[in-house]
């Protein structure tokens, strides 16, 4: 199994999670949905797998390439 580290592309608030782990996601799914500026910023999962962890949660401050989740293939 592969391991794929989601990162944040941005520094925001996470302001909505729409994945919790054990889910199975496809290429492009929103996993977490980010606050920046007034603006959202969805989190896309890079891979199609399993969210094997969730590393924020609602209304966490997040910096520009932090791990917010994992998905395993």
């Amino acid at each position: 199994m592969a391991r794929y580290p989601v990162e944040s592309e941005v520094t925001g608030t996470v302001w909505k999670v729409e994945v919790a782990v054990g889910d199975n996601v496809t290429e492009g799914d929103v996993l977490v949905i980010l606050e920046s500026m007034k603006m959202e910023i969805p989190v896309e999962s890079p891979q199609a797998g399993t969210v094997t962890e969730l590393l924020v949660q609602a209304e966490d401050s997040v910096e520009e390439d932090q791990v917010v989740a994992v998905i395993e293939d």
